[in-house]
């Protein structure tokens, strides 16, 4: 198997680190090209010695360090969203942010995250407590939970409450979601894709951000589906089943580069 075969099952979750980590489809994009052009460019670099994905992810990571990105990010237009970002990295170590969404969200083990960011395990637990901690103190909001399954539902809401977030709803149709997040705004959405009465959460979400607009996560059982690259894709997106941790990383990096929850 060639190592462009090895490694194309990876690259969709790839694209979703990037861009959870940068805030941005084209932010993170970016970053994966530019890995992947190093890939081609250079194959004999690529690192044989672990198991693909970890290669193509420390790749990833010395592209990310060696483009200072906290410093000015590729690729980006400056604006509202970049001032955010910045003023959140300012207040939280970077390395913090990669070591939580590697093991929260990409399910990479202490050992493996610290072979990718050149730590050690030890300090990978360190910095996930760290940037939970920060994150968490910087924002605030109010969520609405779009959920079709009761006890999922539940569990949702305990985390968003846990996290110190108020829960304005529990909507489980497309209808019920878009006239909650009328009668009162929230600051998140999190959102499965079908719904009770075999309505898309894709079009709730959409019909609410034509009204305002709001962060979203997306929670899904089938990722790719929603990982082609043919259309703008969620930036936040959870794999059913989900782990806790995932999820609170998730909200934490939706509400991280959120206006409304910018430190002042």
């Amino acid at each position: 198997m060639s190592l462009g075969q090895q490694l194309h099952p990876h690259l969709p979750f790839l694209r979703r680190y990037a861009r959870a980590l940068t805030g941005s489809q084209a932010h993170g994009d970016a970053y994966v090209r530019a890995t992947l052009e190093a890939i081609v460019a250079a194959p004999e670099e690529f690192p044989r010695d672990v198991d693909p994905r970890l290669g193509l992810y420390r790749t990833f990571h010395a592209i990310w360090a060696s483009s200072h990105v906290d410093d000015e990010p590729v690729g980006a237009v400056g604006g509202d969203h970049e001032a955010i970002a910045r003023a959140r990295l300012a207040r939280i170590t970077p390395l913090s942010r990669q070591a939580l969404l590697l093991t929260a969200m990409e399910g990479f083990s202490s050992e493996d995250a610290a072979y990718l960011i050149n730590v050690s395990a030890h300090d990978v637990d360190a910095l996930v407590s760290e940037a939970l901690a920060e994150i968490e103190a910087q924002t605030r909001a109010k969520v609405l939970i779009i959920e079709d399954e009761p006890i999922i539902a539940m569990d949702i809401e305990t985390i968003v409450r846990d996290l110190g977030h108020d829960v304005t709803a529990i909507a489980v149709t497309r209808d019920e979601a878009v006239r909650e997040a009328m009668a009162d705004r929230p600051g998140l959405v999190l959102a499965d894709i079908q719904l009770a009465d075999d309505s898309s959460g894709i079009d709730a979400v959409k019909d609410i951000l034509a009204e305002f607009a709001v962060p979203v996560i997306f929670i899904t059982a089938f990722p790719e589906r929603l990982l082609t690259g043919e259309r703008p894709e969620p930036t936040f997106l959870i794999t059913k089943p989900f782990q806790r941790s995932t999820v609170k990383a998730a909200i934490a990096q939706a509400l991280f580069f959120d206006e409304a929850t910018a430190p002042a």
